[in-house]
């Protein structure tokens, strides 16, 4: 695609662009599912498609097509062309495409096209099989594996020309028990940017579908929730999406460059307490939410958001970054070739404290341990937000005592951070999928256990 792609960039910038963009794509994906031991469901599909996208100022026009050779990639590109009518720049020419100096690529072991069905069958077996093996109580247990092969090319009229592939595999279980009254779900879904090597390295299959049924079944049997305001400990892993929906949207440019987060204008402030220090990394090595380089062809980051309590940064995009003067931080994501980039979240995480985990429940007087964080809302403008505890214990007196079922944690993000008093020392991320104008995108959140001094719960009882 290089021969034309300069040639694509100068009919984009035509009638007066001031940038001009290409993001091509070639994805393979797989999936896999298993319904209570059958398979339910194998399927694969692939994805190809190219967009273009033009500024002329703060104004970005955008435009897409699957037909990337020469003649489909000049017409997409005199379609976003003719959506610009700044004729004082009309006819200016892209620079000669040259790739810079590249972070080097996330080693990939096993190849998803180069592995056997029957093998990904397997470890969907396996994983069924523990989840089933728990109690007669779990009835229907789901699992789904779900790989991918994405290569990617951008080119700019900056002269910027990369070329990037990214392999993700994950595997996804969701148990259901019942007693024929009631029903509780539990869920386990780890993944990372690797290929299959993902089974021997990181993940056993039996342990994902043992874990996602005996969430289920403690549940079941748990009394309901008592309400109030109390306070809360929070478990690391799967408590970070606390941090990343309460708090990461609202540091995302795509709301802060309007003005329309709690966070805008407030660098170098205080925003939460001391202990705090937040992260959004796009570095790791074979994370799930990490990056090469980001869809617009900058080098990925180690963003450091808080740092003792106090704002240091905002992800930021390219035409985010024009809005604010500020620089791009290598944040900009989307879905697909459909989607225009913004700036997304990667790797996010609070950073390990130094605080004792046993110590933070032995002196929280009466509250709740969030195990497990389940689904939400947020409102990035004013960080209020509300979510579900999938999985909850009750403490009395510094003693757990009970699992609780039907929590929930509402409050503000700007809130939750200053009332953090504890930090605790092992950070562990989970792997989601954060939606957001751009789509549907990979990302981890990830925290140590922390403890919030004050915090309303929801519950029935």
């Amino acid at each position: 695609m290089k021969d034309y792609a300069r040639e694509a960039l100068d009919a984009a910038l035509a009638t007066g662009g001031d940038f001009a963009e290409i993001f091509w794509e070639d994805r393979r994906n797989h999936s896999f599912q298993l319904v209570s031991g059958h398979v339910e469901m194998i399927s694969a599909n692939r994805a190809h498609g190219a967009g273009v996208r033009v500024y002329d100022g703060l104004t970005a026009v955008y435009a897409y097509t699957n037909d990337t050779d020469r003649e489909g990639l000049l017409r997409c590109a005199a379609q976003a062309a003719s959506a610009v009518r700044a004729q004082r720049r009309a006819g200016a020419r892209a620079r000669a495409l040259l790739t810079p100096d590249m972070p080097p690529p996330h080693v990939i072991r096993q190849w998803p096209s180069k592995t056997e069905t029957r093998r990904k069958l397997d470890y969907l077996r396996q994983a069924d099989a523990a989840a089933r093996a728990v109690s007669p109580e779990i009835g229907q247990v789901t699992c789904t594996l779900a790989d991918s092969e994405q290569d990617v090319i951008i080119a700019n009229s900056e002269g910027l020309y990369v070329e990037d592939t990214r392999v993700r595999t994950r595997l996804a279980c969701e148990a259901m028990a019942g007693d024929g009254r009631e029903k509780q779900l539990g869920f386990e879904g780890p993944g990372a940017l690797m290929g299959y090597e993902l089974f021997t390295a990181r993940i056993d299959p039996a342990r994902v579908g043992r874990d996602a049924a005996e969430t289920a079944r403690l549940m079941l049997h748990a009394p309901e929730c008592p309400a109030g305001v109390m306070p809360v400990v929070i478990d690391n892993g799967f408590g970070g999406v606390i941090f990343h929906e309460a708090c990461g949207h609202s540091l995302e440019a795509t709301s802060v460059a309007f003005g329309m987060s709690e966070f805008s204008g407030k660098l170098g402030q205080q925003i939460a307490a001391s202990c705090v220090t937040a992260v959004d990394d796009g570095t790791l090595p074979n994370e799930w939410g990490s990056l090469r380089v980001d869809d617009e062809g900058m080098p990925t980051s180690r963003l450091v958001l808080i740092e003792n309590g106090m704002l240091k940064n905002y992800m930021i995009d390219r035409l985010n970054a024009r809005r604010m003067g500020m620089e791009p931080t290598g944040s900009g994501r989307r879905q697909s070739y459909a989607f225009e980039p913004t700036s997304r979240m990667r790797n996010t995480y609070i950073a390990a404290g130094q605080d004792d985990e046993r110590e933070m429940i032995a002196t929280m007087g009466d509250g709740l341990y969030a195990k497990k964080m389940g689904g939400g809302s947020v409102d990035p403008a004013t960080g209020g937000f509300n979510f579900a505890v999938s999985e909850g214990y009750l403490v009395r007196d510094g003693r757990i005592v009970s699992p609780v079922r039907g929590a929930s944690l509402i409050g503000k993000g700007a809130d939750i951070l200053m009332q953090i008093d504890r930090v605790g020392r092992e950070m562990k991320m989970a792997q989601g999928m954060c939606g957001s104008i751009s789509g549907s995108v990979p990302v981890n959140v990830g925290q140590p256990m922390i403890r919030v001094k004050r915090m309303t719960v929801g519950g029935r009882a």
